[in-house]
């Protein structure tokens, strides 16, 4: 594909008007929007009117006055449209580790006579370590059991209790079948937990046509929220009226500024909620969804395609030496791109030094996030001529570039 074939398929793309609205440093291609998101310029405004107006002038009175008591509720209205869930069913509090903490709590108390959390063996590792954890805790005979990929369906029988999986691997990106998996589960009589950090706001998302029990995400990736944005829960109609979990905080209770001794669960979503919600990185939340209103989420797919068509026709043709992880089929993988190389964190390095941004995942993988609101066609096929540079003349074979900085 020729640079003049990518620029006349920009002349056509439908979300072309929105790339303004990233604040994206001149000359960086960035190819780092599945790790973090980058700002918009609606996003950095807003949260100065919350500082300066809201907070400095307001003070606690904008509690009342901006409704900052609701804009947990608010945010998680603009999440249901994007994870195709229905109204009430999605509480935006905490982290994605904390929420998955709270839901897996509350689904093996669902199965009390399983003992068994089925998950896959190189799924992301914070959601193992929370089970790890939950396992520990409980101290009753309960059992972390992780699988290879592909023997996931084999292993549900009825000692499983819970099927806690990632739709999109962080590292390869290859993207799991959603639907068939619940089903196989219920089938099992298990209930299953989804973790859609990969997942929402980059592709069309449909929990309740999956009949999925509970799902958590976060909201600096995909939806670019900033650094340590909250995250979200769902939980499925059917399981909110006994939801029981184990986070009992003033903001879960059913009458939180009645300050009454006794704990008691709000009726609805609610009773997710922990602490006082965290407004300044709500609001940074709340503005940066904002530019999915209106956007058509399989225009939007059918974009990230195109750019991973680019992307791997420029790159896997000459340079031999990366091992494409990343399925080919589209139904099969995420918005992202990835390659196994041995000297992957040397190769990211050298390309950051060329003002492409992509990130390297232990032990060598080079990932990079194909999202359509803000890259062009050209840029992924720059990006891309950038990184097969790097790898003919060997730019990553520098002492500097595998020197490990805290954060990779």
């Amino acid at each position: 594909m020729t640079r003049a074939d990518v620029q006349a398929l920009d002349r056509e793309d439908l979300f072309a008007p929105l790339r303004n609205a990233f604040e994206i440093p001149e000359g960086v291609i960035y190819l780092d929007g599945n790790s973090l998101g980058p700002m918009q310029g609606a996003t950095r405004r807003h949260v100065a009117d919350v500082v300066s107006q809201q907070w400095g002038e307001g003070l606690i009175r904008s509690w009342n006055t901006h409704d900052w008591i609701d804009l947990p509720t608010k945010i998680a209205g603009k999440i249901e449209g994007l994870i195709g869930v229905p109204k009430g069913t999605v509480a935006v509090c905490d982290s994605t580790s904390i929420n998955l903490f709270k839901v897996l709590a509350a689904a093996l108390h669902a199965r009390p006579s399983r003992r068994v959390i089925l998950s896959e063996r190189n799924n992301f590792p914070t959601d193992l370590h929370i089970a790890q954890g939950l396992i520990d805790l409980l101290a009753d005979g309960y059992e972390l059991r992780t699988v290879a990929t592909d023997e996931l369906a084999d292993a549900i029988n009825d000692e499983v209790a819970v099927v806690l999986l990632t739709e999109v691997n962080y590292r390869t990106g290859r993207r799991l079948d959603m639907a068939e998996l619940t089903r196989l589960a219920h089938a099992g009589g298990a209930l299953t937990i989804w973790d859609l950090a990969h997942s929402a706001g980059a592709f069309k998302v449909e929990l309740a046509a999956a009949n999925v029990d509970f799902a958590v995400g976060c909201g600096y990736k995909f939806l670019n929220g900033g650094p340590g944005a909250p995250a979200f829960a769902y939980v499925a109609p059917q399981h909110i009226k006994d939801l029981r979990q184990p986070i009992t905080g003033w903001f879960g209770h059913a009458t939180p500024f009645n300050f009454v001794d006794d704990y008691a669960p709000a009726p609805s979503i609610e009773r997710m909620r922990v602490g006082t919600p965290p407004i300044l990185s709500l609001a940074a939340l709340d503005s940066a969804l904002d530019i999915f209103d209106g956007v058509d989420m399989l225009a939007l797919r059918a974009k990230a395609d195109r750019l991973f068509e680019i992307f791997s026709s420029v790159v896997v043709p000459e340079c031999p030496e990366l091992e494409l992880v990343t399925p080919l089929a589209p139904n099969q993988r995420g918005s992202q791109i990835a390659f196994r190389f041995e000297e992957a964190y040397a190769g990211v390095q050298a390309l950051i030094a060329q003002n492409v941004i992509g990130d390297f995942r232990t032990p060598d993988i080079m990932r990079f996030g194909l999202t359509p609101l803000y890259l062009s066609h050209e840029d992924v096929w720059q990006a891309a001529h950038v990184l097969v540079k790097v790898m003919r003349d060997r730019l990553w074979d520098q002492p500097a570039y595998r020197v490990r900085a805290k954060v990779v």
